[in-house]
């Protein structure tokens, strides 16, 4: 049986009209799907001859949640699911002024190995479908009875190491009969696979775009992120000038600060001269996140107040974020590496 939960609008018109059924029918189907019904036979605008044939053909498959964590200092909230494979996800959904934002994990596991990051230590377990990244969110708004105004692609896995079903996700959420989420309001974010960002970028869609740098030459960015053996800063660089030349949209590029690791003043002046060429750059400077498997220690307060000091002279948009869900263990992976460990 196939996952209706994985369609889009026009994949089950189509489905719907080879049955003999209909092809508006794939319409309300498309819009119950992501209202959140939990089977399909809530659905009730429908024929019962008709609904008999879609319940016969297809399955709804929809995630499990089995915890749900709050920071009682932010408010931000982390959610463990289950998949119908039992394969296990975690999901954040954090509070702003302006709204709500979700972050939202796009494979179970990573096979990047980034060094910094609990959520390639166990490998990569399998690609999320579309569906079930949609899922992390109608279940989410749901639960929580809220609307929830940014979608960030950020949490466990790689979403370019899942292009067609990341694409898929991006069109199910951007659908107005579905989550109705305006693309500006998505934000992928990348450790960097150059070829798949050239073809992002071909597709001119108006997501915006999140690199994670983390070091600003490649000596040190190889001994933090294996992806920097493939692939060279200039390389990376020059595919993200592509990507705003064919979308106009900027690029924020992620750094994790590290305690004399990557925060010492000469990285931060090898910074300014990376960007300082690109009009079209934000960095977004990040306590790192402490996990037990690695020695890693964020950076010193005063140390990044110095290095934002020194990008603040080159001219380099930058900000400093606030660290959210320190209390539940927010950083991609650890809930879910917590969970899954003897």
């Amino acid at each position: 049986m196939k996952d209706i939960n994985n369609m889009t609008k026009d994949e089950l018109r189509n489905e719907f009209k080879s049955l003999g059924l209909q092809a508006f029918r794939g319409n309300q189907v498309f819009k119950w799907i992501n209202s959140g019904i939990e089977s399909l036979e809530e659905i009730n605008n429908i024929s019962k001859k008709d609904k008999e044939i879609i319940v016969e053909k297809y399955r709804l498959n929809k995630i499990k949640l089995i915890k749900k964590y709050e920071d009682a200092i932010d408010g931000t909230k982390k959610y463990l699911f289950r998949l119908s494979d039992n394969n296990i996800i975690e999901t954040v959904l954090m509070k702003y002024k302006y709204g709500y934002s979700i972050c939202i994990s796009s494979q179970a596991g990573c096979r990047m190995g980034c060094d910094f990051c609990a959520s390639t230590i166990e490998g990569l377990e399998r690609n999320l479908t579309a569906g079930e990244m949609s899922d992390q969110i109608i279940t989410v708004e749901k639960l929580e009875k809220i609307r929830i105004s940014n979608i960030v692609i950020m949490g466990s896995g790689e979403p370019l190491d899942n292009y067609d079903n990341t694409i898929k996700f991006i069109n199910l959420a951007n659908d107005p009969e579905g989550l109705n989420k305006g693309q500006r309001h998505i934000t992928l974010s990348t450790c960097g696979l150059v070829p798949e960002i050239y073809k992002l970028a071909d597709l001119k869609l108006q997501i915006n775009l999140s690199v994670s740098l983390h070091a600003p030459s490649d000596s040190l960015r190889k001994k933090l992120m294996p992806i920097a053996k493939k692939y060279s800063i200039k390389e990376l660089i020059e595919a993200c000038n592509y990507y705003y030349g064919k979308t106009n949209r900027k690029i924020t590029f992620e750094y994790a600060m590290i305690n004399k690791v990557n925060d010492t003043a000469e990285c931060a002046r090898l910074l300014v001269d990376l960007l300082k060429k690109m009009d079209n750059a934000m960095v977004n400077l990040i306590p790192v996140n402490e996990i037990t498997e690695r020695e890693f220690k964020k950076s010193a307060k005063d140390s990044v107040e110095s290095f934002s000091e020194i990008l603040k002279r080159g001219n380099i948009s930058h900000t400093v974020r606030r660290k959210l869900g320190s209390e539940i263990e927010a950083a991609c992976g650890q809930l879910r590496r917590g969970h899954i460990k003897p």
